[in-house]
Parts: C-alpha cells; structure tokens; sequence
C-alpha cells in the first residue's frame, strides 16, 4: 500500500511509477484502490465507470483496466453529496453520513475487489487516499491502513516537501496511528524536492531515530512527468506533451473552468500539439480571442449553468462565436449548449432554459449510460466513451457530424447547427486522444480564423507512454528498489 500525508502529495504517482516499473521487469502486476473521490473517471471495455488514475495505472502496468481495480468510486455533486458508484454502477446520491452508515458493507465489496486482483497478479499496488491518519475516520477506514491491516499489506508514506513540513508530516503520520496500524508503515518516500539532498543533513536518520522507519527515497521534483489528473486539485499541472516545435500559426483553445469541471483530460490531447496552447478560464474577461472554446463536462450540469450565466460567460460564448471561435461542447457543455434540459436526476430542477446555441434537447433519466464508442469524423477514425444521465435528442436545425459504428444512441453523440459548423456538441470524452482526427479537427478550426494548421505529427498515445516511461525511470534512480523488493517479499510485519 502507498499512502500519503495528504491529498496530492504523489500517492497516484508512486503507485502510477511502480506499475510501469514492476511491468518492465515482466511482473504481472495491477493497481488497486478501494475507494476514490474523483470527477475524472474512466469506462472499461465492460462498460463500468472507475476512477481515471486507476485506468491510467492500468495502462502503465500494461494490463486491461477492470471495475475491480476501483470498486468505489465518490462523484461530488455538491458540497455535501456524491454520487457512489459501486463496482462501476451508480448506487444512489449520499451525503457524507449516510455514506459512512453504508461502509462496514461496502468493507466486504473491497476486500473481495482486492482479494480478487490478488489472485490473478504477481503484486497489486495499492493506494491510499487523503491521509491514513484522519483519526475521526479510522474506525470507518476502508481505503487505508484498516484495509492494510485486514489483508495483511505493508505499507510506504509519501510526504511532499515541496510544501514545506514534510519531517513533521511524515513523524506526526506514524505518531497518530494506533500500534496495530503503525507496524504497517515500512518506508518514508520523499518527494517532489528542488535541489541537493545533500541539504537534508541529518534529517532522514534523525526522522528514522525517532519513529523507527527509514526513507526509502527522495524523489527530485520535475517539470517534465505528467500524467492524467485524477480530480480538480491537479488541474493547474503539467500536460502530456509531444517534442516539437510549433507548426504554421498557434493556435489558442480556452475551456471554461466550470465549478464542478469533470473529466476534464479532454483537454490534455489538445495540449500535446506543438503550437497550440490550452488555457483554462473562470472569468469571462480571461476568454480573449480564442480560436476554439470548450465547454467541457461537469458533474453537476444545471448548477454548472448557473454559475455559468451569474458570470457573464453566456454573452461570452457568443460573442466567441460572432468572431468565428469554434465552440465544443463537451458532454455537459453539449447539454448545456441546447435549448432545453430537463433534470429530475442530477439538480431535481426540472426543466430549465440551455444557452440555445445548438438545436438539441437533454433529458436526464435515472440510469446512467457507461460506454466505450467508436466511428468516424471528418473523414478520421474516433473512439470515446460516454458518461451521462442526460439523453441529448437534436431538433430539425442540427445536424451529425460524428457517425457511430453502432448507431444506438447515436443523437447522444454529437451535434452541429445546420447553418454554423462552427458550433458543435458531443457525448463523447477522449475523442482527442485519435491522432488523425485531431489534426483534422484543429485544421477545421484554424481554417474558420484564416489561419493554417499542419500537425507535426504528434501521437498523444507515444507522448503517455514516455511519461509513464520518464515516471518509472525517476523511482528506480532516486528509490531504494532493493529495499521495496525486500517488503514486496516479506510482505506485513508479524
């Protein structure tokens, strides 16, 4: 298990490292974890929604990313609830009591989720979430040291020093947990620091002295791994991106960044494109000029759009498109870009006015849709997935511009407005990620702004595969591997 001090201090990262790593050497290993609270989420070829680092973590590992990888899956809908998928199904809308009076039977699902990985892999990595020393949620545990101590792992800490207290994170860890879940911490894992090592003196032996467990490593903070994010905290961070240099004009996407952004990794196949900058907005004042606008997708559609409108970005959007900006809505911002959305699901608001740029109506219904697609665009190859409640029907003035292998559900999947092709809306996450299609995509968009666009080749899948490669490479020069190999194979302190 790979837990951590805090939220976004590198857990998914570790783990994400040593999948590849492991991978390399020919074991046959999986991700795990238990439960994940995330707005990015991933469908598997089943069709069953997990959260995104662990399907990405799949893919570092070289193996099928599977529903029991993540269980449980935590979709925020507001401040106070979420959405509980679990075992890649939707389970109800649950605010944070209810959902701790429903984990003693969901420590079941887990343990036969894990159990069940670990049956069929070499090593199952298995991360954390938050901090495995929350003491008012320990007697509710079931995503750290609790599920640690129930299937008998070993556990490492990761402490981020880029933050600053990174000594006092990791010592007051271990000094909070109670002794049957302190003997499970084996290893300390620095990471993200600038600078000499040399510079922590004495400070790694005099840690391992007063608390008993030694780091393991220090990991060099890097401007040059990313990875898919796996919630909003990250949305600020690197892209993956492709070597190159800029190709004919530069081209400017903006994407709104709506208050319940989901699935935002969209975005990160346009920003692999040398020459094409992707920023993302809240103020209606920082849209500029952009060549191509997105809407993206947002776990809270109606809401979305209220915040949406209370900021202007209405007016926003169509001055965008009087100046022959190309707008994308993406899922939600598809729904959103319709006349009408009628939401007795997500927000219980009924129906409710859209920004009526697209000639489609959404209506939500309880069962969610959860599938990977695939057909052409412009002449290109694509495939996605779909994650929606919300049903998007196209009235006489839209028209197809995505056509489907298989043709259920097809009005979901995209629209364009009959007379302005510089105004469309898909179902579809993750279309991007086609290499061809995105050039031919951002050809279109650079051609309604009398520029030229010539893509320079870049291949979105290459560019992850090196990052996960440069991930790997950074745990084996700056960790103890012999030392992690020695708790793989001991296994949790008797």
């Amino acid at each position: 298990m790979v837990c951590g001090t805090a939220s976004d201090v590198g857990k998914s990262h570790v783990v994400t490292g040593l999948c590849r790593l492991l991978a390399r050497r020919g074991v046959r290993v999986a991700p795990f974890k238990a439960q994940n609270m995330a707005l990015n989420s991933y469908v598997t070829p089943s069709g069953h929604e997990i959260g995104r680092a662990q399907g990405i973590q799949a893919v570092a590992a070289g193996v099928e990313p599977e529903v029991a990888m993540n269980p449980i899956l935590l979709k925020p809908t507001s401040e106070r609830t979420s959405q509980v998928v679990v075992r890649g199904e939707p389970a109800g809308h649950l605010d944070a009591l209810e959902y701790h009076a429903r984990k003693p039977e969901l420590l079941g699902t887990v343990l036969g989720a894990l159990a069940d990985l670990r049956e069929r892999f070499d090593v199952v990595i298995v991360e954390g979430a938050g901090s495995p020393a929350e003491i008012n949620l320990l007697d509710h545990d079931i995503v750290n040291l609790r599920l640690a101590a129930e299937a008998d792992l070993p556990a490492l800490v990761v402490g981020d020093i880029d933050r600053g207290g990174v000594f006092a994170a990791l010592y007051g860890t271990v000094a909070l947990l109670p002794d049957h879940y302190r003997r499970l911490v084996r290893g300390f894992v620095v990471n993200k620091f600038r600078g000499d090592p040399a510079l922590l003196g004495d400070g790694l032996a005099d840690l391992q002295r007063r608390c008993g467990v030694p780091t393991l490593g220090v990991l060099p903070f890097v401007h040059d791994v990313a990875l898919d994010a796996e919630d909003s905290l990250a949305l600020g961070g690197l892209r993956p991106r492709a070597t190159g240099g800029p190709v004919a004009d530069p081209l400017d996407v903006a994407a709104v960044r709506l208050p319940r952004i989901a699935n935002f990794t969209d975005l990160d196949a346009l920003a692999v494109e040398p020459g094409v900058t992707v920023r993302l907005v809240d103020d209606p004042g920082g849209l500029g000029d952009p060549d191509l606008l997105v809407l993206p997708g947002s776990k809270a559609t109606v809401a979305d759009l209220d915040w949406l409108r209370g900021r202007g970005f209405d007016r926003a959007v169509d001055a965008c498109r009087q100046a022959g900006t190309t707008i994308l809505g993406l899922c939600a911002g598809y729904q959103m870009l319709g006349h009408r959305i009628v939401d007795e699901v997500e927000s219980g608001r009924g129906a409710v006015t859209g920004l009526g740029l697209l000639d489609v109506d959404t209506v939500f219904d309880l069962a969610k849709i959860t599938r990977q697609r695939r057909g052409t665009a412009f002449g290109q190859r694509v495939s996605g997935y779909e994650i929606h409640h919300g049903r998007t029907r196209r009235g006489p003035g839209a028209q197809p511009w995505i056509a489907l292998d298989d043709a259920a559900g097809a009005d979901d999947e995209g629209a364009r407005a009959d007379d302005d092709d510089g105004v469309l809306g898909t179902s579809l996450h993750g279309l991007f990620e086609e290499d061809a299609f995105r050039a031919a995509f951002l050809a279109r968009v650079a051609h309604r702004r009398a520029k030229r666009f010539v893509s320079a080749g870049a291949s979105f899948a290459a560019a992850r595969q090196a990052q996960l490669d440069r991930l790997a490479d950074l745990l084996e020069s700056h960790l103890d591997m012999a030392a992690v190999d020695r708790i793989l194979a001991e296994g949790a302190p008797r």
